[in-house]
């Protein structure tokens, strides 16, 4: 195959997936993509969360050292280590997500895909791809260098 002129098997529309199936299952993997990032910002949020946690701890036993026991203890009792909302640390909230939203919209984006584009993926973008490239250019082929 000229990798310059026509998109892998993998990528090329199935027989039988028109046009209104394609934007479809384009449209499903973009809404895949933003709940990609939805739960990298859970990962953001429980890290900063984490942190400050952490850096809290570097207060109170800075407050400590300066004397001021009442408003370390008061810390330390009351916000370190507490629940962000009711019964969860930041961890739990994204365990619920994946067990309760992630994981089947992932398995189901997948069934989809498979029953409807034999399996495979991100067809509109290879479509994109082919159309937007610059034939000929040696940095817009068709696909990675044969290794």
């Amino acid at each position: 195959m000229d990798s310059n002129r026509e998109m892998d098997p993998e990528h090329q529309v199935p027989e039988g997936v028109d046009e209104k199936t394609l934007r479809a299952l384009g449209a499903l993997s973009k809404a895949l993509e933003t709940t990609e990032r939805a739960r990298g910002h859970l990962y953001g949020f429980h890290q900063l969360t984490g942190t400050a946690d952490f850096e809290l701890g570097d207060a109170v036993r800075l407050l400590r050292e300066a004397g001021h026991e009442e408003q370390a203890a008061r810390l330390e009792r009351d916000i370190v280590g507490r629940n962000v909302i009711p019964g969860h640390w930041t961890f739990q909230i994204i365990e619920a997500y994946d067990a309760t939203y992630h994981r089947p919209f992932t398995a189901m984006e997948g069934d989809i895909v498979d029953e409807l584009a034999g399996g495979r993926e991100h067809l509109l973008e290879a479509r994109l791809k082919t159309i937007r490239r610059t034939h000929g250019h040696p940095a817009h082929t068709a696909t990675p260098p044969a290794s």
